[in-house]
């Protein structure tokens, strides 16, 4: 067992996206640090991560599984009181900008609705909720002003995804202003790293296409800057803030504040695509660009300071070996059939 975190020993943790890419490599986390998970599960993906048989993983019969929506507030709000819950590690959302674009309605509804959700039924049983953490995005700033966004940076979220992700920062913070409510936020990166099936992704899709001696379809122009972090790092760094939100005292520390988490990097679209074809050694694989995007944010970059001083935060991989870890995982999965 992996005693990092040893506040999460026999601890009733629930995690909404559960099978998702961050949650379940948080999941894995929880259950090997000794945590009792409850995951909300919306719709059943045989080929996410999370179902895998392998024994590192293999999820499904280490936690308890609730099916449903996190808008549906009574469904959260017995799941808190049913099984007792202490600690709430909220991931569920709508993270695809393009899906957002499309369906802003539904967005919103996940987004935020569903963050508003999951905070008022923590505030109903805020006798027993000992810390919820909110997981944010980088685009929740808005347009980047400036060479890096830190925590004091104003939310100012533009399109769709970036407002959704704006508005459940600022309900995030009056559930603690007005109620107390013991909840901090986290804002990262792009994530990426095995068990992501949305190809529509530049890591996992350029991946893919490279292993079908496809050429990889850039959608911008290829020049947009994003910082991106490996879903396990991003997965240690959840669990240190909510380690250090936990204090001796039986009080919680740093509820109310935000913590970014990245690796600071300024890489453009198509200097990522062209690492993952380095990587592979397809490097003849010439990328399309579709210049086709919009509603994106051209320049992302976190500065991850805070977490680094406050929290001795630091990551155990970093993008290049964060990189070769994803390719293996996509060799391996994409060669057994699963090429959704």
């Amino acid at each position: 067992m992996n005693s990092t975190f040893k506040s999460f020993q026999d601890s009733r943790v629930f995690v909404t996206g559960g099978t998702g890419l961050l949650g379940s490599h948080l999941v894995r986390l929880l259950v090997e640090n000794g945590a009792e998970v409850v995951a909300l599960v919306r719709d059943s993906v045989p080929r996410s991560i999370f179902y895998s048989q392998k024994p590192e993983w293999n999820l499904e019969s280490k936690v308890t599984v609730v099916r449903g929506a996190v808008e549906d507030y009574e469904l959260i709000e017995r799941v808190l009181n049913e099984y007792e819950i202490d600690t709430v590690f909220h991931l569920a959302a709508q993270t695809l900008v393009g899906t957002a674009n499309r369906s802003p309605i539904a967005t919103f509804k996940a987004n935020i609705e569903g963050t508003w959700n999951v905070l008022e039924a923590a505030r109903v049983h805020q006798k027993r909720i000992q810390r919820v953490l909110i997981a944010s995005s980088d685009k929740a700033y808005g347009n980047l002003r400036g060479d890096a966004y830190n925590e004091e940076t104003p939310l100012r979220g533009e399109h769709p995804y970036d407002v959704s992700k704006s508005c459940a920062d600022l309900i995030s913070y009056t559930y603690y202003a007005s109620y107390g409510l013991p909840v901090a936020v986290t804002r990262c990166g792009n994530f990426f790293g095995p068990g992501d099936l949305n190809f529509s992704r530049i890591i996992p899709g350029t991946i893919r296409d490279a292993l079908q001696g496809k050429s990889p379809v850039i959608r911008s122009d290829g020049k947009y800057i994003r910082d991106y972090i490996y879903a396990e790092d991003g997965a240690y760094a959840y669990l240190t803030l909510a380690e250090a939100m936990k204090s001796d005292a039986g009080k919680t520390a740093h509820a109310g504040e935000a913590f970014n988490f990245s690796y600071g990097l300024r890489l453009t679209v198509l200097e990522v695509v062209q690492s993952v074809l380095k990587e592979m050694g397809k490097e003849n694989l010439k990328p399309t660009i579709l210049n086709e995007a919009s509603n994106e944010i051209p320049v992302q970059c976190l500065d991850s300071t805070k977490a680094k001083q406050i929290l001795n935060w630091k990551p155990r991989h970093g993008f290049n070996d964060g990189l070769k870890q994803t390719i293996a995982w996509y060799r391996e999965h994409l060669a057994q059939g699963g090429r959704r």
